[in-house]
Formats: C-alpha cells, sequence, structure tokens
C-alpha cells in the first residue's frame, strides 16, 4: 500500500483513496477534559446480566471448511459461570445477586486471571509490567520509516518540542494508552488504544504511526492507522488516513484545528480514542449526524455498530496474527486476558442484546425500546467466534473451546473459511465510500 501524501496546503489531503468532503468533523479537545473517555451520557433504561453459556448454533447451520478443536467439552457446564464486572450503580437485590458469582471483567476494573495463574504465565507477567511510555530501536516496519532520514539535522527547536512531546506523554498518558518512541529516529512515534467499553471497538486493539515534519510545531504530525484493509469507523480510512481536525486533515473551525506550540500528541490521542472510537461512530459522519435521536438515525447507528463490531474482531484476528513491532507482548497478554471476556460478549450478541451493551455492571441495554440485534448479525458473530476461538487458543487463551458450536458428537468445531450464509454484509445500504466488499477472508 503506498503511504498517502499530503500537499502543501494543510487544509486539504491528498491520496490514493476517494476522500468525501462529507468527511467527519472531530474538534480538538483538551486533555484536561479526556479523564474518562470512555464514559457516555446515554441514560440506562434498564439492564440484565446475561450468564456466561456455551453457544450454540442451530444445527440446520451449513458450515463448510470445519475442523475439530476439543473432544472433551461437556455440555454439561452450561449456565455455571455468569458474567460479572463492578459498578457502583444502583441495582436490585435480584441483580446484585445474579452479579455475585460473576468471573470475567471489563476494561478499567481488574483483571479475571489470578494470581497464581498469573505468577506462572510470563506472557502475563510482562503483558502486566509492559510501560505506558518507552523507547526503543528498530523502526523497519514503521509505516515512515523510510520517509526523511536519520542523518538529516532538523532545527534545534525541533528537537526540543519533540522532547517536550515526550515528556506529555511520558508523564500523562491514560491506563488504555501505550506509545514506543525511536532512539535512532525522534520524528517517528507508535501508539496503540484500547477500545473502550460500552462502544463496538471494545478489547480491541487500533495502532497508530505518527511522524513528525522538519516544520513541526508549526504543523500537526502525519498519522497512519494500521487498518488491515478495513474500514471500521467514518474517521479511519482503510488506506489509514486518519480524518481529524486537530490534524489539519478536516476543514473544521480555527479553534478545532493544529494549533503551534498549544495542541500536542497527547490531545490527538485522545480526541480518537473519546471522539472517534466512541459509542456511536455512525454519527461521526456530519451527513448523518443531524439524524441522531431520530428513530431512522438511531437504528441505522444501531446497523452501522453491528458492522463495525464484526469488522473489530478481524481487526483482533489480523493484530494477533500480525503484532506491529515492540508490542508483541502487549498483544499476546492483553488477548491472553481479555479473550474470555470478548467471547462472552460474542455470546451476548448471539443471545440478542445489542453492541457497545458492555458496561461495569454486565450487559445493559442502554435506551429504552432498542430492539434486539439482527439475525444475520447473530450469524455474523457464530462465525467469528469460529476464527477467534482457534486464535485465541494459539495465544495461550485457557477455557476457550467452550464457546465453540457443538457437533452432535459433542466435538467443539472451528471454521477454516466462511460459510457461504455467513458473508459479511451491511444491515443497510452504505454510502459508496464505506461500502463493504461482498465476503471477507479472515486472517
Amino acid at each position: 500500500m503506498e503511504p498517502p501524501t499530503f500537499a502543501a496546503n494543510k487544509s486539504k489531503f491528498h491520496s490514493d483513496c476517494d476522500f468525501s468532503m462529507d468527511d467527519p468533523d472531530v474538534v480538538e479537545i483538551m486533555a484536561s477534559n479526556c479523564k474518562n473517555p470512555t464514559s457516555t451520557s446515554r441514560k440506562r433504561k434498564k439492564s440484565k446480566v446475561v450468564p456466561l453459556d456455551v453457544i450454540e448454533i442451530d444445527e440446520d447451520d451449513e458450515s463448510t471448511g470445519v475442523i475439530i478443536i476439543d473432544e472433551n467439552v461437556s455440555p454439561g457446564n452450561k449456565g455455571k459461570d455468569k458474567l460479572t464486572g463492578h459498578s457502583n450503580n444502583r441495582k436490585s437485590a435480584k441483580s446484585q445477586k445474579k452479579e455475585a458469582s460473576t468471573s470475567c471483567s471489563f476494561p478499567g476494573q481488574p483483571s479475571h486471571t489470578t494470581n497464581s495463574e498469573e505468577d506462572k504465565d510470563e506472557v502475563l507477567k510482562k503483558y502486566r509490567s509492559f510501560k505506558r511510555f518507552d523507547t526503543v530501536g528498530d523502526y523497519s516496519d514503521h509505516h515512515y520509516a523510510y520517509e526523511g532520514s536519520k542523518s538529516n539535522q532538523p532545527a534545534r527547536n525541533w528537537a526540543k518540542a519533540i522532547q517536550q512531546e515526550w515528556k506529555i506523554l511520558e508523564n500523562d498518558l491514560p491506563d488504555t494508552i501505550f506509545v514506543r518512541v525511536y532512539e535512532e529516529r525522534m520524528d517517528l512515534l507508535r501508539a496503540v488504544i484500547v477500545g473502550a467499553a460500552g462502544t463496538p471497538y471494545h478489547d480491541g486493539l487500533f495502532f497508530f504511526d505518527f511522524k513528525f515534519s522538519s516544520t513541526y510545531p508549526s504543523v500537526p504530525p502525519k498519522v497512519h492507522y494500521h487498518s488491515g484493509g478495513l474500514r471500521l469507523n467514518p474517521n479511519l480510512y482503510d488506506c489509514g488516513k486518519v480524518c481529524l481536525s486537530l490534524l489539519n486533515t478536516w476543514e473544521g473551525r480555527k479553534e478545532e484545528k493544529w494549533t503551534p506550540r498549544k495542541s500536542t500528541v497527547l490531545q490527538v490521542l485522545l480526541s480518537i480514542q473519546a471522539l472517534v472510537l466512541n459509542a456511536k461512530p455512525f454519527f461521526n459522519e456530519p451527513g448523518y449526524a443531524s439524524m441522531a435521536g431520530g428513530v431512522t438515525g438511531e437504528k441505522m447507528a444501531r446497523d452501522y455498530n453491528e458492522s463495525t463490531y464484526i469488522l473489530s474482531c478481524r481487526t483482533m484476528l489480523y493484530t494477533l496474527n500480525k503484532p506491529p513491532k515492540h508490542f508483541e507482548e502487549f498483544v499476546a497478554g492483553h488477548f491472553r486476558d481479555r479473550a474470555e471476556a470478548i467471547l462472552v460478549a460474542c455470546k451476548a450478541y448471539m443471545d440478542g442484546a445489542q453492541v457497545g451493551c458492555l458496561v461495569e455492571g454486565g450487559v445493559q441495554d442502554l435506551d429504552e425500546g432498542d430492539k434486539s440485534c439482527s439475525a444475520n448479525f447473530k450469524m455474523q458473530v457464530g462465525t467469528i467466534v469460529g476464527n477467534l476461538v482457534p486464535a485465541f487458543i494459539k495465544n495461550g487463551s485457557k477455557d476457550c473451546g467452550k464457546f465453540l458450536p457443538q457437533t452432535n458428537n459433542n466435538k467443539s468445531i472451528a471454521y477454516t473459511t466462511m460459510p457461504t450464509a455467513y458473508a459479511l454484509q451491511p444491515a443497510y445500504p452504505l454510502p459508496p465510500a464505506y461500502a463493504l466488499p461482498t465476503a471477507y477472508a479472515f486472517w
């Protein structure tokens, strides 16, 4: 994939992608306003805790290209474990009783992995000790590795500005953003953002490569998203473009755009986390923003979330298969730690829960009157589970086989190819820029 190039005029962005002026407008936010980027203002009307159960697929569902994974899964254990979490919200005695036996955690909460297990697991040890900010050497897989040269000597104030960025990141990064900078290339930076609970991006990992030009900080850094060829957000193009007013890649108001010696990389990262990877990304597109709150708009937003979650799961598979350099241990540890929570969420979605309804207390319907997720989405989730489970098992996660569909002989199966009936399709007509392929190949 050819890297996108920037024209001298900062108000326009040129690349090999077909960009529309209907691109989303995401405003600049200050770091002080992002203490809790995972919060949502939607009122919770009703809730139910969904038990951890074995995912079942109807006997008449067709499957192609299957392999036997585990012959020791017993259906007698179904329903014994519960989905868990901690919450400060007031709950009924019945609800509290259900949550008392929970075993899984959500982002921002203690892991479900016990201390004794962690003591024996070197992968989890390294994951727990992974620094939020650090300096590394090899930059060979960085998107901008071959733009510029380490032999170029920029102005002294350029290096001072970047060192100031490093200091801010080292001191102020939240728990869900991790950054690596390079000893021999001060102009490069890599970051990963953990998808927040309550969004269709929960538990996902989203990587971004930054480059500081020789005129930084007069101009914002270039930013490339590791998309894996997937378009899972109106602001994040499949070619890697990040559409953000703060990066001058969208014609926002003056106060929303990059301000030299005031705007920071931390603000960019927090903006992506809080305003791009949000609970209802469908409304990031200005053409649809006015539909927020309406019956049609909210229905389209829910449909978009369903398609987005499948793409987020595919991004998990892509990332597990090809983790970026210097984040291999983090990727392995994250998905070993979060595998069960991800599969529990998939089970809840197959049971009808809406995408993005995972919160601290369990699985909740956030809006009164919302309907169950679509039948097509449930089938897609069943298929993606058949791909996630083998990947998680290969990564070292335990007890994942119970989430696989069962054969008549109580044998677990996993899809090596996608059944034709489950080919991923958008739940509603998308604009040309968002059109999805007829079918996907899983990594």
